[in-house]
């Protein structure tokens, strides 16, 4: 929970991976607040290896610590392929709207997604820096 890692397992439509994200440290997060890090994603063969993947995970003694419901529209401009802004419909939290690009230059990513985000009309609302795990702890415990 601290440190922000993740391992988990998406289901999306016909699909389905297993996930990693490695800790949040200074090295993954610029001064302007971009958090940059690298995935380590395993396709399954389809959704219904998903089951198979949670049950590996509970195996070895991984507990799930929360399901994440959400509903994705990604949207990419066509002449920028490595950019995209995704809203997303979070079951029992909200809506949000999330820039991203798949770039090595975190400063060069943070200028371009500030113009994305002026761009859209987003720039002036509050940045939410938890992720939806936590989000959605939140939510389950207010209740």
């Amino acid at each position: 929970m601290e440190t922000v890692e993740c391992l988990r397992v998406r289901q999306r439509g016909d699909s389905a991976e297993i996930t990693y994200k490695p800790p949040s440290n200074t090295v993954t997060h610029s001064v302007s607040g971009v958090i940059a890090k690298q995935e380590n994603n395993v396709q399954l063969a389809d959704t219904r290896q998903a089951g198979a993947a949670n049950a590996l995970l509970a195996a070895v003694g991984m507990v799930e610590l929360v399901r994440v419901e959400k509903a994705r529209s990604t949207y990419r401009h066509p002449d920028c392929d490595s950019t995209a802004v995704s809203i997303d419909l979070v079951a029992g939290v909200g809506a949000f709207v999330e820039t991203e690009i798949l770039a090595s230059d975190s400063d060069g990513a943070a200028a371009h997604l500030e113009d994305i985000e002026q761009t859209i009309g987003i720039s002036a609302n509050p940045i939410v820096r938890l992720p939806y795990r936590d989000l959605v702890m939140r939510a389950q415990t207010a209740v």
